[in-house]
Order: structure tokens, then C-alpha cells, then sequence
């Protein structure tokens, strides 16, 4: 089984060099919204998707790393 983590902070930083807030400003959304994104408290419709990638200039495919849960269970385990 894989889940999907959103990397909006680290794309935006890396492709535009701006902070989350900067991001929200360009999208013309709230600040909280961007950053529950962020926090994967909840996740951008298609629409917003959308419009990230071509605002950061990105595919959709390098706004998320997927991990799969025995790796993180891996990672877990062996922190001890």
C-alpha cells in the first residue's frame, strides 16, 4: 500500500523560491487553505491542482512523494 505526501512548500521553495504565504497570495486563496495542504490536513480539489502546477511551472507528479507504509514502518522500527 503507498501513500501520497503533498509537497507544496518544498516545490514552491525549490521551483519559485516562495514561503507558502507567497503562495496563497499568487493563488488568490486563504493562507490556512494553502497551508492544510501543506500539512496534509486536507487536499486540493483538481481545480486548485490545476492551478498550482502551472503557477509553480511544475507536473502534478512532483507535487507528491509516494512512500510506501512498510517503508515508513521500516523507517519506524529501526529509529529504536
Amino acid at each position: 500500500m503507498r501513500t501520497l505526501k503533498i509537497l507544496i512548500k518544498e516545490v514552491a521553495r525549490s521551483k519559485k523560491g516562495w514561503s507558502l504565504y507567497r503562495l496563497a497570495k499568487e493563488l488568490g486563496l486563504p493562507q490556512q487553505t494553502v497551508y492544510s495542504w501543506a500539512n496534509g490536513r486536507t487536499q486540493p480539489s483538481y481545480d486548485n491542482m490545476d492551478r498550482l502546477c502551472k503557477i509553480l511551472g511544475c507536473k502534478i507528479g512532483e507535487l507528491f512523494e509516494s512512500e510506501s507504509v512498510q517503508t515508513k514502518l521500516d523507517i519506524a522500527v529501526n529509529r529504536d
